[in-house]
């Protein structure tokens, strides 16, 4: 169970609002890129991840995308990348130019939607706060999925001998993402795996 004394948000939150969130885009262009492009994106079978507008120079578009299924080739990216390059040149939501970066979101992965800390339970994320709770805006444990608004995380909390269960509220989270570990690694490839040979992927035999 999550620790008790937390804000809990309602349950029933619209996929876009849970999605309306600094760690899929933070407000303002990069938002705004994010809204434009996620039903387009969505139509030829990705999921966009996370948009970022270069921080030092300001002249990258960073868009982190994969399929449903979690995979995303090098042909995907080239895929991706052509239909949101016809997009923005039309749109034009970057004054002057800037370079686009379109990319899987790899092995140590950022995780910015309810179902990434649902699907990779079990293994070994970083969470920062934008608020701190009980004085503490960082934490690092196992993940343990969602429940009622809450990312839900087992780690080390001082002044206990064993280690406890958080419910950290989603809508607090600045920055999450997992631990790269042999574990992850060996998952990760084998999740690639099991996507490459889905029944509806031909065989060599076909």
């Amino acid at each position: 169970m999550a620790t008790p004394g937390l804000d809990r948000k309602d349950a029933n939150e619209t996929a876009d609002t849970v999605l309306d969130t600094p760690l899929v885009a933070a407000p303002g262009p990069a938002r705004r890129i994010f809204q434009m492009l996620r039903g387009p994106a969505e139509g030829i079978g990705f999921e966009i991840v996370r948009v970022r507008i270069g921080q030092q120079d300001g002249h990258t578009l960073q868009i982190m995308a994969e399929r449903p299924d979690g995979t995303m080739c090098v042909a995907d990216c080239e895929e991706l990348s052509r239909t949101i390059s016809a997009l923005l040149d039309v749109e034009d939501p970057i004054p002057g130019e800037y370079h686009l970066e379109v990319s899987s979101p790899g092995i140590d992965r950022p995780l910015t939607r309810p179902k990434d800390f649902e699907r990779w339970a079990g293994f070994e994320a970083k969470i920062e706060l934008s608020e701190p709770i009980a004085g503490r805006k960082r934490f690092r444990g196992l993940l343990q999925g969602v429940e009622d608004g809450e990312v839900l995380v087992e780690c080390e909390i001082e002044g206990f001998s064993e280690p406890q269960v958080l419910g950290l509220p989603f809508r607090q989270l600045s920055e999450a993402k997992l631990t790269m570990s042999d574990d992850l690694i060996r998952e990760s490839l084998k999740r690639q795996g099991r996507a490459a040979t889905a029944p509806d992927s031909p065989s060599d035999g076909e």
